[in-house]
């Protein structure tokens, strides 16, 4: 049973859209390995009166444009940020929560609601007047982050959807959650959480796809060209069915954030150029 316990959590921890190793492994760069000037942890309260406490990783605050707003995959592990949030260019700020119900976050059961979820990150959205945010769905984030921007367009300028999950399982997510349904009893709080959020998932997915083809602000669907998780081809079909840009990269696996920061940023940069250069087409149609 304990042989049986520990290969169950060693998989599902694969299923964090980060990397393949818990937070507290020093094998992976976590904030501890940087300045306080390059990030630092803190907390806000979630939104919609919820009162949990939500821990998350930041940048320093600084007078920029945009604002990057993560929504994690699940397990939700912020620290698996932390070499994106320390490359990140000084002209912007970044901002990854851990979600309710993960890591040091409240509540400690699980909220399988992506809803709720959505409403608990909400406050990540605040900035300055003025200030947009490109915010980006990780994984089991993905479908989170959608309802996020449909509620938010005045400060959502641009949405990407990595990794994202909506439902269509690859190989190693099969075989992981089949294993992870029958150990969930066995598992510490947030592979539970994890197997919780993912078992619930399905009949809230239709909503959110509808609230996807509704979205006007730009949408990049980035995903890896040898995830397992989520099949590829899966992405590009959710891609053409919303009219959003695919970027696959191909060397890339399910945690881009691991293997491919550039990449990561490089569709940020894409993200932001596509909403300004679209608010410049809309100011000149309203001019004219």
């Amino acid at each position: 049973m304990r042989h049986f316990r520990a290969a169950a959590a060693a998989c599902l921890v694969l299923l964090s859209a980060c990397a393949v190793n818990p937070p507290e492994d020093k094998r992976f760069p976590t904030s501890k390995d940087y300045p306080t000037t390059t990030m630092g942890r803190s907390s806000f309260t979630a939104g919609g009166n919820l009162g949990w406490r939500i821990s998350s990783l930041a940048t320093p605050s600084r007078d920029v444009p945009w604002r990057v707003v993560v929504v994690t995959g699940t397990p939700s592990w912020s620290e698996y940020w932390a070499p994106t949030l320390a490359k990140l260019p000084q002209t912007r700020e970044m901002i990854v929560a851990d979600r309710p119900g993960f890591s040091q976050s409240e509540p400690q059961q699980a909220v399988t609601e992506i809803a709720q979820q959505a409403l608990a990150l909400s406050p990540m959205l605040d900035g300055p007047a003025g200030q947009k945010v490109v915010l980006i769905g990780q994984s089991y984030g993905a479908p989170i982050a959608t309802l996020m921007a449909a509620q938010h367009p005045d400060k959502v300028g641009a949405l990407i959807l990595m990794s994202g999950f909506f439902g269509d399982r690859g190989a190693t997510a099969k075989r992981l959650m089949g294993l992870g349904a029958v150990a969930s009893p066995l598992l510490p709080r947030d592979l539970k959480n994890a197997v919780a959020e993912v078992r619930g998932q399905a009949a809230q997915l239709p909503a959110v796809r509808e609230a996807l083809k509704g979205l006007r602000q730009p949408v990049i669907v980035l995903h890896g060209g040898r995830d397992t998780f989520v099949p590829p081809e899966a992405a590009r079909a959710l891609a053409e069915s919303a009219g959003a840009r695919y970027v696959e990269v191909a060397a890339g696996d399910h945690f881009l954030n691991a293997c491919c920061v550039d990449d990561v940023l490089g569709a940020v940069e894409t993200a932001i150029a596509a909403s300004e250069a679209a608010n410049r087409g809309s100011s000149s149609a309203a001019a004219r």
